[in-house]
């Protein structure tokens, strides 16, 4: 099949890989756009994966102010090199996140950062309604592991459902990011203040690849 500077162009766009790799791709997948677009994705993430231990000490700060100045949120993002941090697609990515976060107001950055309070909290209360409507005893923690599932899809930033695309993930977003630049990328930490309401702390770093 006939490789076009068209098929090219939208495998960039899509990717922001280099020229040469997405004809590469496309090369290898007899054109199959998927196919190449996966090919790429795994090259980059095997290329991060070596480069595990590096620290992202560069990046930027986000600030993304909606609704003339009643709500603000700030992310900070880091990459390893400030070429990356630099690039179009890195900045992208950093103001994809702003927006996630205004849009879907996490409360966390990983599970990881969820106090273990916050956990128990969550489990008894579910666990005493779903007891109060009556379940039988031998499933009540099959319906309370769902339910605290759902919970952390819903307040875990890396878990939510990209706002742009409910089929995805926002980790799925950011090691689309990776794949192509081939560096770790982290989201370091946030804050959103919507006026009128209580101050939210700045989530701790967690990394998404």
């Amino acid at each position: 099949m006939e490789i076009t500077i068209d098929m090219i162009k939208e495998l960039r766009e899509k990717t922001g890989c280099g020229i040469m790799d997405c004809r590469s791709a496309l090369q290898n997948a007899n054109g199959d756009f998927d196919k190449a677009l996966e090919e790429l994705r795994e090259k980059g993430l095997k290329k991060a994966e070596k480069r595990a231990n590096r620290e992202a000490s560069e990046g930027r700060l986000e600030v993304y102010i909606h609704s003339e100045g009643r709500l603000v949120v700030v992310v900070e993002i880091n990459s390893e090199t400030d070429f990356v941090a630099k690039s179009d697609a890195f900045k992208d990515l950093a103001h994809e996140i702003a927006l996630q976060i205004a849009a879907a107001s996490p409360k966390y950055i990983s599970e990881a950062d969820i106090p273990e309070e916050v956990i128990a909290e969550e489990t008894a209360l579910i666990t005493e309604r779903v007891r109060a409507e009556g379940k039988p005893e031998a499933i009540i923690p099959k319906i309370v592991d769902g339910f605290m599932k759902k919970f952390k899809d819903e307040t875990v930033l890396l878990n939510q459902k990209y706002i742009r695309d409910e089929s995805r993930t926002v980790t799925d977003l950011i090691n689309d990011r990776v794949a192509a630049l081939g560096e770790r990328i982290v989201v370091r930490r946030f804050i959103r203040w919507a006026l009128g309401e209580t101050t939210q702390k700045p989530a701790d770093e967690e990394e998404a690849a």
